[in-house]
């Protein structure tokens, strides 16, 4: 019975993480997200399609995604264990954005998202590794560079933090999904063809 509880969850948390947000806005709007800039369907991506205001509402409710099924599944169900519940939850609501199924398993980068799952569970940490997030993308103005950079950071704050080898093991995870997912990036930084956030559009 605990373990039907705990697929339970894990699946409530799968589809609404599989809500493509950023998708679905720009459809509303009459265009296919995927078809512009990255071809990828979270915040920066609309933001470059769409403008500033739908990727900043896009961004919100990603990270809202993430939060709600952490923060009130130990809550609804006190019997299990909440930390393992909401890690289950966090690795299931991030597999729904990144390989959402409706898509084609096709889906964003997972950062918003996971730093609304983190933000229920592990606070501190998502704090250092959106200071690092900010210093990066301050610097060198690459969404893309700010988020590995962060992603690197988290499973190290959170050491420092909590000294837990599992929750250090279960955030080193969400980071390695996070950069695997950003490896198109990175062929593009390596290229020096990424896009900048603030550079001038050619011609």
């Amino acid at each position: 019975m605990t373990a039907a509880i705990y697929a339970a969850w894990a699946g409530a948390a799968y589809l609404l993480g599989s809500i493509p947000t950023g998708f679905l806005w720009g459809k509303a709007r009459g265009i296919d997200v995927r078809t512009i800039g990255s071809g990828n369907i979270g915040a920066t991506n609309v933001m470059r399609a769409l403008g500033k205001g739908p990727g900043i509402a896009v961004l919100v409710l990603d990270a809202l995604k993430g939060f709600l099924p952490v923060f009130f599944a130990p809550r609804i169900s006190p019997a299990l264990d909440a930390g393992t519940l909401q890690i289950v939850c966090c690795l299931a609501v991030i597999a729904g954005h990144n390989w959402t199924c409706w898509l084609g398993f096709k889906g964003g980068k997972g950062i918003a998202t996971s730093a609304g799952a983190l933000l229920a569970m592990l606070p501190a940490a998502l704090l250092v590794a959106l200071a690092v997030w900010l210093v990066v993308f301050a610097a060198f103005r690459y969404v893309s560079l700010a988020s590995i950079a962060a992603a690197i950071a988290l499973p190290i704050a959170t050491w420092f933090l909590t000294r837990d080898p599992k929750l250090t093991a279960f955030t080193g995870l969400i980071a390695a999904v996070a950069i695997y997912k950003h490896r198109s990036n990175i062929q593009r930084l390596r290229a020096g063809t990424e896009n900048r956030i603030g550079a001038k559009k050619p011609a």
